[in-house]
């Protein structure tokens, strides 16, 4: 197998409005989707490799800055030769001994990790000319472990632990894989952005429904508690009340606050209330998922690395798992959650900060290999113009990709 070395590493700083009132919430109130792109080049510009973090704006130039201070010792690199001990080369960048102060593992310097890990990975399937999914599921467990860095995590998942999960999940491979053919199923978000009108939100909901969608999500956190309220009556009212809706509070609400409200909402039987405080209050989320239950809390968009993860885990504080590779430190850390969160039973449903194109290959691969539930994959559409290969949905559901690599290329960033 030929194994391209990285001859050049680039860094982009990618910037796309928004139409207006798209992507805003509760707390980002005027969004802008940016991109800080690395792209790993081999030699004569053959193949690249193409990796990136999500940001909202004026920080994308910090991160970018960071992807060329820590993507340094990957110049010269063969990728296969790269991946085959990743967990190690991870460990290492996280936590270089000058930028990790910043952190560590997390902030800045870790959405850089993000950005150039995509970028590995991307590259990785690339140089083998399969979808990413297709590559992580050919690996055998001992090959998959290796790409992991599962330290802080070894009181609960060792590389021997991970190894005998994988290992015992075999048998069940060919059943799942059907999933493979119907595809995965998605949810909608962008119905129910905080700055739409209610009228939009109908308009949107019902576009929707005529397109398979079964599960809607709404912003929830406006200054006017009533307006929260009347919005979600609504919303239940338009999707009907056999379909699933969410709320998403993106961190809005004190502890206090978070009770008033939750009790009013789970009155309209959502299927989880999403970040209703702040995401570092673990204490808090345990205490309201106690509270609202069976209403469920979801989380994990801004938990910013697997020991957090953990951390959540064990105090029972999250249902639903919401790490995102574009906020964790890509692919690599993903799997590492995405494997314990296996362990403890909690189901992944992704943060999409890439828009679902990196996301639609991993909960592929985690349903298929690790048996993770196929709960749905979120739904974001704001920058599929910009994707060589975006991802595609037909009703409802997530067409598996067959492109080669991650579906991360970007059209302005392929010359």
């Amino acid at each position: 197998m030929t194994s391209f070395s990285i001859e050049r590493i680039t860094v982009s700083d990618v910037r796309y409005p928004l139409p207006p009132g798209a992507g805003s919430d509760a707390v980002h109130t005027d969004p802008e989707y940016c991109l800080a792109v690395t792209q790993l080049i081999s030699a004569g510009g053959t193949i690249r490799g193409t990796g990136f973090a999500l940001t909202l704006g004026e920080g994308n130039r910090l991160v970018c800055e960071a992807i060329d201070m820590l993507a340094r010792p990957l110049q010269g690199r063969a990728i296969e030769e790269l991946m085959a001990d990743f967990g190690r080369t991870a460990r290492e960048l996280a936590n270089d001994p000058m930028l990790r102060w910043l952190g560590p593992h997390k902030g800045v310097v870790h959405l850089a990790l993000a950005s150039i890990t995509n970028a590995c990975f991307d590259l990785w399937a690339k140089n083998r000319g399969v979808p990413l999914w297709r590559l992580l599921l050919d690996l055998e467990p001992e090959q998959l472990v290796a790409v992991l860095d599962l330290s802080y995590l070894d009181e609960l998942l060792d590389e021997g632990g991970a190894i005998e999960l994988l290992r015992r999940e075999l048998p069940a491979r060919a059943e799942r894989s059907a999933i493979l053919r119907q595809g995965y199923p998605g949810y909608d978000t962008s119905v129910g952005w905080m700055a739409y009108d209610d009228d939009k939100v109908r308009e949107l909901t019902k576009r929707a429904i005529d397109k398979g969608f079964s599960a809607f999500k709404l912003k929830v956190g406006s200054a006017d508690r009533t307006r929260d309220l009347r919005r979600a009556a609504m919303l239940r009212q338009c999707a009907g009340e056999r379909s699933t809706i969410m709320f998403d509070a993106n961190q809005q609400w004190t502890l206090p606050a978070a009770r008033v409200i939750c009790a009013e909402l789970s009155k309209l039987k959502p299927l989880w209330i999403e970040e209703p405080t702040h995401p570092d209050d673990m204490g808090a989320h345990a205490a309201l998922a106690r509270e609202i239950a069976p209403v469920k809390i979801a989380c994990g968009e801004h938990i910013p690395n697997r020991v957090v993860f953990k951390n959540f885990f064990e105090a029972h504080a999250m249902h639903y798992v919401q790490a995102d590779c574009t906020r964790l430190g890509g692919v690599s850390e993903f799997l590492a959650v995405g494997l314990l969160a296996r362990k403890f039973g909690l189901p992944i449903v992704p943060h999409v900060g890439d828009m679902g194109q990196i996301h639609q290959h991993l909960v592929l691969f985690l349903h298929v290999a690790v048996g993770n539930e196929a709960v749905f994959l979120e739904y974001i559409p704001h920058l599929r113009s910009h994707f060589a290969f975006p991802a595609e949905l037909e009703g409802g559901r997530y067409r598996t990709p067959q492109e080669a690599g991650a579906s991360t290329d970007l059209k302005e960033l392929r010359t």
